[in-house]
């Protein structure tokens, strides 16, 4: 079965005041030479360093030229690169500055910072009047910090209504491009400290710039970010007209001072002339470091690490001396006291044990006061990892599998339990049968399991394993698509998301495909929560499109007491208007009561009362399948095309009764 996905590549940008007003209100594309699935998005934040590129890669921003900074942008996807007969239709609702980023290999040109790109495959930017702004934008494709690539950005002016761009006739494989919008700017900007510092000081003149129509400015100030969201509880401080604002000094807020430790939430909306307009701004904070120890590298928990590793960490505020304390116990490190101090933030430990897990303590000294430090813990290389559920997952379903990536070991043992100071012993197994099943368990507890391990041919074995957790859901997850893998059949335990989700493939009268066309085939960029979400493609010219599920767990849909049903759903704006909906048993089916629900673009929430079933029929007790599908199921009809998302099909229980 052939799988391929198209990704296409372009990105839009525009202002700082994307809260208030959006300039391009509408974006769709038309690509007349691939079946790309994906649309082009509005980026829910405006253009800021670490920006995520596209909707189906983790490639960020960087780099980014301060004067379009706080752009509304667009995300699209990323594999459709020469994009030869590719248009993209951009509605605007204000005058602005559009802008194109240009690959800087476009062409066959060589690429970097301060290259010119080759653009005799886009006559169009010369066409239409585009001018090159001698500026770059840099792309970070691993969100590691490093710059890739560079784009040239190419500038004009704009009116109302609808521009086309189009792609590029004469590029190669590595070839990309982007679009941005810019404009007068509304809100508050660039503020100081910049948003999300680590600032270290007990008080702090906020500074920012002003809005361009702004006449005064309502500032709001609170270590909760609620309050300052929503403008609740004491977070507003206050209408002025300046520019900066005093907090953690006499006679302004805070007057004892800013607390180490704490992170601070600010937010200023610019007030017009007139007194009643108001751009509201973005939430903004900064954070007091602690006057402990933090940012532990290795980072607390970690796994793999080389045995001659060197410690460091960040120094607490004000901290002058550390005392380092370290070892292969626990209780050792988290109660010993009289260490020798240092003057540096780093620690060597010598070289380490394979595959066993040490922790380590940093006390700070600040000539006053000793401030004793979380115990953090680290695993060496060589020791069983990857554990699925993750360490600390949540909202994890009753009947899990638990894998896990062997170690140095031959053989292994499972502990596991609810008590973890008293894990039970569940049995043994070799090399190659990484898996347990526990069976189902209890709604809304959290369990704890280890895997040790065993290699008679090394000195240092056993092994004792991490200790690791899991909480389970206090509702029943029908599937949250995180299971779902790459791997081929016969591989015993390939899981591809199309073969639990069966489609339409080879059937004339469904329109439906399930999963992207090459790994990985669950979607990993659009998602609602977790890593993982479905993509199903829908072409109604064949009348209806549906991709049916065969439950093994949950059947009995009325356990706990279910009586909803909720699935997550995302479209495009772009998509056919098919009416959307959901089937049980093969028979009874339960309309989105938005006939244009193909039609949204965020994530949403479709709650189902089961009722609705049982009433055409349905043995709640024993619901063997579920369908999604897009049409009508009962009177197919041809019709259009697009592609959806689903994810976190899950049924919730009555919420409890109010304390009286």
């Amino acid at each position: 079965m052939c799988r391929r996905m198209i990704y296409l590549i372009l990105l839009v940008a525009s202002f700082a005041g994307a809260a208030n007003a959006q300039f391009i209100t509408s974006v769709a594309h038309r690509n007349t030479d691939t079946d790309a699935p994906e649309q082009p998005q509005i980026a829910p934040n405006p253009l800021a360093e670490n920006s995520v590129t596209f909707v189906d890669r983790t490639h960020v921003y960087a780099d980014i030229p301060e004067f379009i900074l706080g752009a509304q942008y667009l995300m699209l996807a990323n594999d459709n690169k020469n994009m030869s007969a590719y248009e993209v239709d951009m509605t605007f609702a204000m005058n602005a500055t559009l802008y194109v980023f240009v690959d800087n290999r476009m062409g066959g040109a060589a690429g970097g910072k301060g290259v010119n790109p080759n653009i005799d495959g886009m006559p169009w930017l010369n066409d239409m009047g585009f001018v090159d702004t001698g500026e770059d934008i840099g792309i970070d494709e691993s969100f590691d910090g490093g710059i890739n690539q560079y784009f040239s950005i190419y500038a004009l002016s704009v009116t109302v209504g609808t521009i086309t761009i189009y792609g590029n006739t004469e590029g190669h494989g590595g070839n990309m491009l982007g679009v941005a919008a810019l404009g007068p700017k509304l809100s508050a900007y660039y503020p100081e400290p910049q948003d999300g510092a680590i600032y270290p000081e007990t008080w702090a003149s906020l500074g920012w710039t002003a809005g361009d129509t702004a006449a005064s400015h309502d500032v709001y100030f609170s270590d909760n970010f609620d309050d300052v969201n929503d403008g609740t509880g004491d977070a507003f401080r206050g209408n002025q007209t300046s520019v900066y604002f005093v907090v953690g000094f006499v006679g302004f807020p805070y007057p004892d001072g800013l607390v180490p430790g704490t992170t601070y939430y600010w937010r200023i909306d610019e007030i017009e002339a007139d007194g009643t307009m108001l751009h509201r701004g973005l939430v903004w904070s900064f954070t007091v470091p602690p006057k402990t120890a933090y940012a532990p590298d290795p980072v607390d928990n970690a796994e793999s690490i080389d045995p001659d590793a060197k410690l460091s960490w960040t120094a607490g505020f004000g901290s002058k001396l550390h005392t380092v304390y370290f070892g292969d116990n626990f209780d050792d490190v988290n109660n010993a006291d009289g260490g020798l101090p240092q003057g540096s933030a780093t620690y060597t430990p010598g070289t380490l044990k394979m595959a066993k897990t040490y922790y380590w303590r940093v006390d700070e000294f600040d000539i006053a006061e000793t401030y004793k430090g979380d115990v953090w813990s680290f695993t060496t290389e060589g020791a069983v990892g990857n554990p699925s559920p993750a360490k600390g997952a949540v909202d994890v379903t009753q009947t899990p599998v638990l894998t896990w990536a062997p170690g140095f070991g031959a053989s292994h043992e499972i502990y596991f339990g609810a008590d973890a100071t008293s894990l039970e012993y569940k049995g043994s197994g070799n090399l190659g049968s990484e898996s347990f099943e526990p069976g189902q368990l209890e709604w809304d507890t959290t369990y704890y399991w280890r895997i040790d391990e065993a290699n008679s041919a090394n000195a240092d074995s056993p092994w004792t394993g991490i200790l690791w957790s899991f909480t389970t859901a206090n509702f029943l997850i029908i599937d949250d698509f995180e299971s779902y893998n790459d791997i081929d059949p016969p591989n015993p335990v390939s899981n591809r998301v199309f073969e639990a989700w069966l489609d339409g493939y080879e059937i004339p009268t469904n329109g439906a495909l399930v999963g992207n066309e090459l790994p990985p085939y669950a979607e990993q960029s659009i998602v609602h929560s977790g890593i993982q979400s479905m993509p199903l493609y829908y072409d109604n010219s064949v009348g209806n499109s549906e991709a049916t599920h065969t439950l093994t767990y949950p059947r009995d849909w009325t356990e706990k007491g279910v009586n909803k049903l909720t699935i997550w759903f995302r479209g495009d704006s772009a998509n056919a208007a098919e009416t959307l909906y959901v089937a049980l048993n093969g028979s009874a089916v339960v309309n989105h009561d938005n006939p244009n629900a193909a039609q949204i673009g965020t994530w949403t929430a479709w709650n189902i009362d089961l009722q609705a079933f049982a009433d055409q029929g349905v043995n709640l007790a024993n619901v063997n399948t579920i369908a999604l599908g897009l049409g009508n199921r009962n009177n197919p009809l041809a019709g259009g095309s697009g592609t959806m998302y689903f994810d976190d099909i899950r049924l919730y229980p009555p919420p409890p009764e109010p304390a009286p």
